[in-house]
Protein backbone atom coordinates (compact mmCIF):
# COMPACT_ATOMS: atom_id res chain seq x y z
CA UNK A 1 0.00 0.00 0.00
CA UNK A 2 2.53 2.76 0.96
CA UNK A 3 4.09 2.49 -2.37
CA UNK A 4 0.65 3.17 -4.34
CA UNK A 5 1.07 6.57 -2.40
CA UNK A 6 4.31 7.38 -2.71
CA UNK A 7 3.42 7.11 -6.49
CA UNK A 8 0.89 9.53 -6.59
CA UNK A 9 3.20 11.84 -5.33
CA UNK A 10 2.87 14.94 -7.84
CA UNK A 11 6.18 16.05 -9.88
CA UNK A 12 8.33 12.75 -9.43
CA UNK A 13 10.96 12.64 -11.50
CA UNK A 14 10.44 8.91 -13.54
CA UNK A 15 13.78 7.71 -12.75
CA UNK A 16 11.93 8.13 -8.77
CA UNK A 17 9.07 6.46 -9.88
CA UNK A 18 10.58 3.46 -11.00
CA UNK A 19 13.12 3.02 -7.80
CA UNK A 20 9.56 3.21 -5.81
CA UNK A 21 7.74 0.97 -8.19
CA UNK A 22 10.98 -1.70 -8.43
CA UNK A 23 11.10 -1.61 -4.26
CA UNK A 24 7.60 -2.54 -4.18
CA UNK A 25 8.45 -5.19 -6.09
CA UNK A 26 11.36 -6.37 -3.87
CA UNK A 27 11.49 -9.52 -1.49
CA UNK A 28 11.40 -7.64 2.06
CA UNK A 29 12.55 -4.01 0.77
CA UNK A 30 10.55 -1.91 3.96
CA UNK A 31 9.71 1.99 3.45
CA UNK A 32 12.71 2.89 5.58
CA UNK A 33 14.98 0.59 3.14
CA UNK A 34 13.74 2.91 0.39
CA UNK A 35 13.95 6.03 1.77
CA UNK A 36 17.33 5.05 3.16
CA UNK A 37 18.38 3.89 -0.54
CA UNK A 38 16.57 7.35 -2.19
CA UNK A 39 18.58 9.47 0.66
CA UNK A 40 21.96 7.85 -0.48
CA UNK A 41 21.55 7.48 -4.53
CA UNK A 42 20.20 11.32 -4.25
CA UNK A 43 22.62 13.02 -2.56
CA UNK A 44 25.41 10.24 -3.04
CA UNK A 45 28.43 12.91 -2.22
CA UNK A 46 27.38 14.13 1.01
CA UNK A 47 26.15 10.61 2.13
CA UNK A 48 30.05 9.46 1.57
CA UNK A 49 31.36 12.54 2.44
CA UNK A 50 29.69 12.89 5.92
CA UNK A 51 30.67 8.90 5.90
CA UNK A 52 34.44 9.54 5.61
CA UNK A 53 34.03 12.07 7.90
CA UNK A 54 35.49 14.55 4.72
CA UNK A 55 32.29 16.70 3.96
CA UNK A 56 32.66 20.08 5.69
CA UNK A 57 29.00 19.46 6.71
CA UNK A 58 29.59 16.28 8.90
CA UNK A 59 29.31 17.71 12.21
CA UNK A 60 26.10 18.50 11.80
CA UNK A 61 24.80 16.56 9.01
CA UNK A 62 25.99 12.88 11.27
CA UNK A 63 24.07 13.59 14.68
CA UNK A 64 20.50 14.52 12.33
CA UNK A 65 21.36 11.18 10.40
CA UNK A 66 22.06 9.03 13.60
CA UNK A 67 18.61 10.53 14.96
CA UNK A 68 16.85 9.78 11.96
CA UNK A 69 18.20 6.12 11.85
CA UNK A 70 16.92 5.08 15.26
CA UNK A 71 13.36 5.59 13.70
CA UNK A 72 14.09 3.37 10.51
CA UNK A 73 15.60 0.69 12.56
CA UNK A 74 18.99 1.07 10.88
CA UNK A 75 21.63 0.06 14.06
CA UNK A 76 23.10 -2.98 15.41
CA UNK A 77 20.75 -5.44 16.24
CA UNK A 78 20.91 -7.65 19.77
CA UNK A 79 22.29 -10.35 17.84
CA UNK A 80 25.09 -8.22 16.25
CA UNK A 81 27.50 -7.78 19.23
CA UNK A 82 29.91 -5.90 16.66
CA UNK A 83 28.84 -2.28 14.89
CA UNK A 84 31.88 -3.05 12.50
CA UNK A 85 30.32 -6.33 11.50
CA UNK A 86 26.49 -4.95 11.07
CA UNK A 87 27.54 -1.73 9.11
CA UNK A 88 29.75 -3.74 6.84
CA UNK A 89 26.73 -6.49 6.42
CA UNK A 90 24.70 -3.62 4.63
CA UNK A 91 27.13 -2.13 2.48
CA UNK A 92 30.40 -3.50 1.15
CA UNK A 93 32.20 -5.07 -1.78
CA UNK A 94 33.67 -7.88 -3.56
CA UNK A 95 36.70 -7.61 -4.96
CA UNK A 96 36.94 -8.85 -8.73
CA UNK A 97 39.49 -9.49 -10.75
CA UNK A 98 39.89 -7.38 -14.35
CA UNK A 99 38.42 -9.84 -16.38
CA UNK A 100 35.40 -11.03 -13.87
CA UNK A 101 34.48 -7.29 -14.31
CA UNK A 102 34.26 -7.12 -17.79
CA UNK A 103 32.17 -9.93 -17.90
CA UNK A 104 29.43 -8.24 -15.19
CA UNK A 105 29.86 -5.10 -17.50
CA UNK A 106 28.97 -7.26 -20.89
CA UNK A 107 26.10 -9.25 -19.67
CA UNK A 108 23.44 -9.41 -22.69
CA UNK A 109 20.00 -10.39 -20.20
CA UNK A 110 18.45 -9.67 -17.67
CA UNK A 111 19.52 -12.01 -14.36
CA UNK A 112 18.70 -12.96 -11.18
CA UNK A 113 20.75 -14.40 -8.73
CA UNK A 114 19.63 -14.46 -5.01
CA UNK A 115 21.20 -15.34 -1.72
CA UNK A 116 24.73 -15.86 -3.30
CA UNK A 117 25.82 -16.08 0.54
CA UNK A 118 29.08 -18.27 -0.37
CA UNK A 119 30.48 -15.53 -2.66
CA UNK A 120 28.91 -12.28 -0.93
CA UNK A 121 29.47 -13.29 3.12
CA UNK A 122 27.62 -10.69 4.44
CA UNK A 123 23.87 -11.22 6.08
CA UNK A 124 21.94 -7.76 4.28
CA UNK A 125 22.88 -7.41 0.52
CA UNK A 126 23.45 -11.07 -1.74
CA UNK A 127 21.36 -10.63 -4.14
CA UNK A 128 22.44 -9.93 -7.93
CA UNK A 129 19.92 -9.04 -9.70
CA UNK A 130 20.23 -7.29 -13.25
CA UNK A 131 17.53 -5.86 -15.44
CA UNK A 132 18.66 -3.96 -18.58
CA UNK A 133 21.99 -4.84 -18.04
CA UNK A 134 23.36 -2.73 -20.68
CA UNK A 135 22.11 0.46 -19.07
CA UNK A 136 25.14 1.80 -17.67
CA UNK A 137 26.31 5.37 -16.41
CA UNK A 138 29.89 6.23 -15.59
CA UNK A 139 29.28 8.63 -12.54
CA UNK A 140 32.05 10.80 -10.55
CA UNK A 141 33.01 8.77 -7.61
CA UNK A 142 31.72 9.74 -4.99
CA UNK A 143 34.89 9.25 -2.41
CA UNK A 144 37.66 10.98 -4.62
CA UNK A 145 34.97 13.79 -4.74
CA UNK A 146 35.41 14.45 -1.39
CA UNK A 147 39.22 14.29 -0.81
CA UNK A 148 41.05 17.84 -1.10
CA UNK A 149 43.25 16.45 -3.67
CA UNK A 150 42.02 13.31 -5.41
CA UNK A 151 42.73 10.79 -7.76
CA UNK A 152 41.44 11.42 -11.22
CA UNK A 153 39.95 10.84 -13.53
CA UNK A 154 36.93 10.91 -11.57
CA UNK A 155 34.27 9.13 -13.23
CA UNK A 156 35.21 5.83 -12.38
CA UNK A 157 32.35 4.41 -10.69
CA UNK A 158 30.11 2.54 -13.03
CA UNK A 159 26.34 2.18 -11.86
CA UNK A 160 24.83 -1.08 -13.33
CA UNK A 161 21.09 -1.88 -14.25
CA UNK A 162 17.67 -0.24 -13.67
CA UNK A 163 16.38 1.41 -11.53
CA UNK A 164 20.11 2.39 -10.41
CA UNK A 165 21.32 3.64 -13.87
CA UNK A 166 18.60 5.64 -14.70
CA UNK A 167 18.14 7.60 -11.27
CA UNK A 168 21.77 8.98 -11.50
CA UNK A 169 21.54 10.05 -14.49
CA UNK A 170 18.34 12.02 -14.14
CA UNK A 171 19.72 12.98 -10.89
CA UNK A 172 23.29 13.63 -11.49
CA UNK A 173 23.20 15.03 -15.16
CA UNK A 174 26.22 16.82 -14.37
CA UNK A 175 28.20 14.05 -12.55
CA UNK A 176 27.14 11.42 -14.91
CA UNK A 177 26.54 9.95 -18.43
CA UNK A 178 25.16 6.90 -20.04
CA UNK A 179 27.71 4.86 -21.45
CA UNK A 180 28.04 1.44 -23.72
CA UNK A 181 29.83 -1.80 -21.96
CA UNK A 182 32.20 -1.70 -24.05
CA UNK A 183 32.86 1.98 -22.66
CA UNK A 184 32.56 0.30 -19.50
CA UNK A 185 35.50 -2.13 -20.42
CA UNK A 186 38.01 0.36 -21.56
CA UNK A 187 37.02 2.04 -18.28
CA UNK A 188 37.52 -0.94 -16.44
CA UNK A 189 40.90 -1.42 -18.16
CA UNK A 190 42.57 1.69 -17.56
CA UNK A 191 41.81 1.68 -14.19
CA UNK A 192 43.40 -1.43 -13.88
CA UNK A 193 46.52 -0.25 -15.36
CA UNK A 194 46.46 2.95 -12.71
CA UNK A 195 46.74 -0.08 -10.33
CA UNK A 196 43.28 0.34 -9.21
CA UNK A 197 41.09 -1.89 -7.49
CA UNK A 198 37.14 -3.35 -9.07
CA UNK A 199 34.97 -3.83 -6.70
CA UNK A 200 31.40 -5.06 -7.07
CA UNK A 201 29.35 -3.25 -4.50
CA UNK A 202 26.08 -4.66 -2.85
CA UNK A 203 24.17 -2.59 -0.60
CA UNK A 204 20.87 -3.06 2.18
CA UNK A 205 18.74 0.21 0.68
CA UNK A 206 19.72 -0.26 -2.69
CA UNK A 207 16.81 -3.04 -2.84
CA UNK A 208 19.55 -5.26 -1.04
CA UNK A 209 21.71 -6.15 -3.93
CA UNK A 210 23.83 -5.27 -6.83
CA UNK A 211 24.64 -1.96 -8.52
CA UNK A 212 27.83 -0.40 -9.06
CA UNK A 213 31.18 -1.84 -9.88
CA UNK A 214 33.81 0.60 -8.16
CA UNK A 215 37.71 1.16 -9.56
CA UNK A 216 39.11 2.02 -5.99
CA UNK A 217 42.22 3.61 -5.28
CA UNK A 218 43.85 2.84 -1.55
CA UNK A 219 44.27 6.63 -0.42
CA UNK A 220 40.31 7.80 -1.58
CA UNK A 221 37.99 4.42 -1.38
CA UNK A 222 36.10 4.90 2.13
CA UNK A 223 35.33 0.87 1.74
CA UNK A 224 39.38 0.61 1.95
CA UNK A 225 40.18 3.10 4.73
CA UNK A 226 37.40 1.16 6.63
CA UNK A 227 39.53 -1.84 5.95
CA UNK A 228 42.20 -0.29 6.96
CA UNK A 229 40.70 0.71 9.95
CA UNK A 230 39.23 -2.62 11.25
CA UNK A 231 35.65 -2.70 9.69
CA UNK A 232 35.19 -5.89 7.11
CA UNK A 233 33.41 -4.17 4.26
CA UNK A 234 35.48 -6.37 1.45
CA UNK A 235 34.89 -9.64 0.56
CA UNK A 236 38.28 -11.08 -1.50
CA UNK A 237 38.25 -12.19 -5.00
CA UNK A 238 38.79 -15.74 -4.49
CA UNK A 239 41.66 -15.72 -5.34
CA UNK A 240 45.70 -15.44 -3.77
CA UNK A 241 48.91 -14.34 -4.71
CA UNK A 242 50.52 -17.57 -5.17
CA UNK A 243 54.48 -16.43 -6.22
CA UNK A 244 57.03 -17.99 -7.80
CA UNK A 245 59.86 -16.24 -5.34
CA UNK A 246 62.48 -17.92 -7.83
CA UNK A 247 62.13 -15.14 -10.39
CA UNK A 248 62.35 -12.81 -8.45
CA UNK A 249 64.77 -9.51 -8.89
CA UNK A 250 63.61 -7.92 -5.75
CA UNK A 251 62.49 -4.44 -7.72
CA UNK A 252 59.96 -3.18 -5.38
CA UNK A 253 57.49 -2.82 -7.73
CA UNK A 254 54.67 -5.29 -6.16
CA UNK A 255 55.40 -4.19 -3.00
CA UNK A 256 54.54 -0.39 -3.95
CA UNK A 257 51.78 -1.42 -6.24
CA UNK A 258 49.49 -3.53 -3.85
CA UNK A 259 46.62 -1.69 -2.55
CA UNK A 260 46.50 -3.78 0.23
CA UNK A 261 49.85 -3.79 1.50
CA UNK A 262 49.91 -7.69 1.23
CA UNK A 263 53.40 -7.95 -0.27
CA UNK A 264 56.84 -7.52 1.30
CA UNK A 265 60.48 -8.05 0.20
CA UNK A 266 62.14 -10.22 2.79
CA UNK A 267 65.57 -11.24 2.53
CA UNK A 268 66.19 -10.50 -1.24
CA UNK A 269 62.63 -12.31 -2.31
CA UNK A 270 58.86 -11.55 -2.56
CA UNK A 271 56.69 -12.84 0.37
CA UNK A 272 52.76 -12.25 0.13
CA UNK A 273 50.69 -12.45 3.44
CA UNK A 274 47.72 -14.29 2.58
CA UNK A 275 45.66 -12.55 6.05
CA UNK A 276 45.81 -9.75 3.85
CA UNK A 277 45.96 -10.30 0.50
CA UNK A 278 42.24 -9.65 -1.70
CA UNK A 279 43.34 -11.27 -5.27
CA UNK A 280 42.99 -8.37 -6.97
CA UNK A 281 45.53 -8.96 -9.53
CA UNK A 282 47.28 -5.53 -9.67
CA UNK A 283 50.38 -7.04 -9.05
CA UNK A 284 50.27 -9.53 -11.67
CA UNK A 285 50.09 -7.10 -14.18
CA UNK A 286 52.76 -4.43 -12.37
CA UNK A 287 55.39 -7.24 -12.32
CA UNK A 288 57.51 -7.71 -15.35
CA UNK A 289 59.45 -10.91 -14.39
CA UNK A 290 56.20 -13.31 -14.45
CA UNK A 291 56.45 -13.53 -10.44
CA UNK A 292 52.42 -13.35 -9.32
CA UNK A 293 50.05 -15.58 -10.02
CA UNK A 294 46.21 -15.98 -8.97
CA UNK A 295 45.27 -19.01 -7.65
CA UNK A 296 41.78 -20.18 -6.67
CA UNK A 297 42.04 -20.33 -2.72
CA UNK A 298 39.37 -21.47 -0.49
CA UNK A 299 40.91 -18.79 2.10
CA UNK A 300 39.68 -16.05 -0.18
CA UNK A 301 36.09 -17.37 -0.96
CA UNK A 302 34.25 -18.10 -3.74
CA UNK A 303 34.63 -15.96 -7.02
CA UNK A 304 31.90 -13.69 -8.33
CA UNK A 305 32.07 -14.94 -12.27
CA UNK A 306 29.13 -14.38 -13.93
CA UNK A 307 28.95 -16.74 -16.52
CA UNK A 308 29.95 -19.86 -13.83
CA UNK A 309 27.29 -18.26 -11.98
CA UNK A 310 24.42 -18.02 -14.88
CA UNK A 311 25.37 -21.87 -15.72
CA UNK A 312 24.88 -22.95 -12.54
CA UNK A 313 21.87 -21.43 -12.24
CA UNK A 314 20.22 -22.80 -15.86
CA UNK A 315 21.54 -26.30 -14.36
CA UNK A 316 19.59 -26.06 -11.24
CA UNK A 317 16.14 -25.10 -13.38
CA UNK A 318 16.67 -28.03 -15.44
CA UNK A 319 17.47 -30.46 -12.97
Amino acid sequence: MIWKVLLRIPFLKPSTKAFIQEAGQSRGVTFGDWLHGYIYARWPYLYIGVGTGEHPATRWVLPIWNLLAKGLRYRPRKTERDGHRAFADAYHGKVLTLEAARRLVTVERDIRLENLERIIPYRKARDLILKHPDHIAAMECPCRSSRVNPCKPLDVCLIIGEPFAGFVLEHHPHRARRITPQEAVAILTREHRRGHVHHAFFKDAMLGRFYAICNCCSCCCGAMQAMRHGTPMLAASGYLNHPDAGKCTACGACVRACPFEAIRLENGTVKVDPRRCMGCGVCVSRCKKGVHRLVRDARNGEPLEIQALMRQAMFHRMA
